[in-house]
């Protein structure tokens, strides 16, 4: 057997020429990436493990840069807004004046306020700067104290109630015969008080809100609004 044979083979075979085949090692670059990536996850791990050791430790949040903490903020909660109490509809003086062509509008709606608890005061036609001029169902006219008191109480018996804030006039001197007053046209003249209100039927005017309805927009106008206001929010 020649010296070129490789052992185990008998002799069977003879390797011929100047070339020999290389023997190599199985599976060794594989090692070598699993233990590479091992010891990646192996770094990622300890450092993770660090961080949340530092975490706990420092008291589980990070400082912001005012000082404070990352605390949540607090739930609010809804409690009853302290709204102004509306005026009840019996302190509220309403002088009915027709602005239209159809005769008899301002009693009948004069009537059916006084039947729902409000004060009548004038009933008559309204004067000339509103005659024929209002064009939608009804216009509030008043002092600026009724935009947050009579305005928002009368508005509720009457859809599409329009606002006035009537500018403030001298006091002028009482009519010594009453008679004199009733036969005037519009409002009675002097200073306007927060609950007197013109209220001048225009063109758009049919009659007014269903009663229920007007009840219930009432009732719901003098309940109290909600308001958001936080609570107490514990330790963090």
């Amino acid at each position: 057997m020649s010296m070129l044979t490789p052992p185990g083979m008998g002799g069977k075979y003879r390797i011929t020429g100047d070339k020999y085949p290389r023997m190599r090692r199985t599976g060794g670059r594989r090692k070598l990436v699993l233990a590479a990536t091992g010891g990646v996850l192996a770094l990622g791990l300890v450092g993770w493990g660090t961080f949340q050791l530092v975490d706990v430790f420092t008291g589980g949040s990070t400082a912001t840069a005012a000082g404070g903490r990352n605390c949540p903020a607090p739930a609010t909660s809804a409690s009853p807004a302290k709204a102004t109490p509306l005026p009840a509809p019996g302190r509220i003086k309403v002088n009915v004046l027709n602005a239209t062509e159809r005769s008899g509008l301002a009693k009948q709606t004069a009537d059916a306020l006084k039947k729902r608890g409000f004060a009548i005061g004038e009933v008559g036609n309204a004067t000339e700067e509103y005659d024929k001029k209002v064009k939608g169902t009804v216009l509030l006219l008043g002092a600026a104290d009724a935009v947050d008191g009579a305005f928002p109480v009368l508005a509720t018996q009457v859809g599409g109630a329009k606002q006035k804030v009537e500018a403030p006039v001298k006091s002028e001197p009482a009519k010594a015969d009453a008679a004199e007053a009733d036969e005037a046209d519009g409002a009675a003249k002097g200073p306007r008080k927060p609950n007197e209100v013109d209220l001048i039927i225009g063109d758009g005017f049919k009659k007014l809100a269903p009663e229920a309805a007007a009840t219930g927009a009432l009732k719901a106008l003098n309940a109290p609004k909600p308001s958001p206001s936080p609570t107490a929010a514990g330790r963090c």
